[in-house]
C-alpha cells in the first residue's frame, strides 16, 4: 500500500474543479444626529458601509466591501485587507456571518463568499473609495418584517434609495438565511448577506452582547439604551432597561462633561 507521502506526490489538485473564494464585510455603525436643543436627546441611526462598484460585473451598483482571497492569507486577513483597501476603514474585529455558495450567485463563475460582520465606532470613521470601488458611503438602514416571512430592507444615502425584499428561510441551529425576492440595486447576493448579518446583530443585542461594541469603554446608560433601541428598532422604558442591564455594567466615578448638559454617570462593561 502506498504511503501518504507517495499519495501526495502523485496527487494532482488541478484534476479537480475548484471554486474561487471571496470575502464580504457588512460593517455597521450607529451614527448620532445631535439636536440643537440640549434638552432633547440626539437621534441615532444604524448604518452599513457600501461601496459603488467601479468595474464589471454590476458596474456602478452598490455592494459590500470585499474581494478575492490571495495565496497565503486566511479569509479573515482577506476581509480586513479588502475593506481597508476599498474604504479606508479597518475593523478591530470580525464576526463570521456565514458561507454563501448558491450556484449562480456570481455571474463570473463558481465563486463562494465568506461573509463577516463588524462594528465600527463613529469616532474612527474615515471612508474613501479605493481599489475597484468608485465610491464608499454609509447607508442608513430600515429593516422590518413584513407578513409571515418576508423582510423589507431599505438602505438610503442622500437621494439614493435601495429597496430589497427577502424571504426568511429557517437554517436550523437558531440561524436564519434569506432568499432574495428583489435585490433593490444591490450587487450579487449582498441583500441576503446584509439581512443575515442584521439578524445576527439583533439576536446579539437581545442578550446585551453586541451593543457594547458600538460605544467607547466608558458610556452612559442612556447611550447604551439608545444603541439597543436603534439596532432592534424598538422603544424601551428606561427603568426596565436599567434593571435588566445592571448585571452587565459597572459604575465608575466619572461623569459626562459639557456645557448645557446635566452630568451623567459613566459606566463600563462588567468583565466576564
Amino acid at each position: 500500500m502506498d504511503s501518504e507521502k507517495d499519495f501526495l506526490k502523485n496527487y494532482r489538485i488541478e484534476d479537480y474543479e475548484r471554486p474561487s473564494l471571496t470575502t464580504d464585510v457588512a460593517a455597521f455603525m450607529i451614527r448620532s444626529e445631535e439636536s440643537d436643543n440640549y434638552k432633547k436627546d440626539s437621534k441615532s441611526r444604524l448604518s452599513v458601509l457600501l461601496i459603488k462598484r467601479g468595474a464589471h460585473p454590476y458596474k456602478d451598483s452598490w455592494a459590500l466591501p470585499g474581494g478575492f482571497l490571495t495565496p497565503g492569507e486566511t479569509v479573515e486577513e482577506c476581509a480586513l485587507r479588502e475593506i481597508k483597501e476599498e474604504t479606508g476603514v479597518l475593523p478591530a474585529s470580525l464576526m463570521p456571518v456565514g458561507v454563501f455558495s448558491k450556484p449562480g450567485r456570481d455571474p463570473r463563475g463558481w465563486i463562494i463568499s465568506n461573509a463577516f460582520a463588524s462594528i465600527i465606532s463613529e469616532e474612527s470613521v474615515k471612508q474613501h473609495g479605493g481599489d475597484d470601488a468608485a465610491d464608499a458611503q454609509w447607508f442608513d438602514i430600515w429593516y422590518e418584517r413584513k407578513g409571515r416571512s418576508d423582510y423589507l430592507l431599505d438602505l438610503s444615502f442622500g437621494e439614493t434609495l435601495l429597496h430589497a425584499v427577502l424571504t426568511e428561510v429557517s437554517g436550523g441551529f437558531g440561524r436564519s438565511s434569506f432568499k432574495i425576492k428583489k435585490s433593490g440595486g444591490l450587487a450579487f447576493d449582498h441583500a441576503a448577506i446584509i439581512a443575515t448579518a442584521l439578524s445576527a446583530l439583533r439576536e446579539g443585542a437581545k442578550n446585551y452582547d453586541t451593543i457594547f461594541d458600538f460605544l467607547p469603554d466608558k458610556f452612559t446608560l442612556t447611550a447604551l439604551q439608545r444603541v439597543q433601541e436603534t439596532i432592534m428598532n424598538i422603544s424601551i422604558l428606561p427603568a426596565n432597561f436599567r434593571r435588566k442591564i445592571s448585571d452587565y455594567v459597572v459604575e465608575t466615578e466619572e461623569y459626562t462633561q459639557g456645557a448645557g448638559h446635566r452630568p451623567a454617570r459613566l459606566y463600563r462593561r462588567k468583565s466576564l
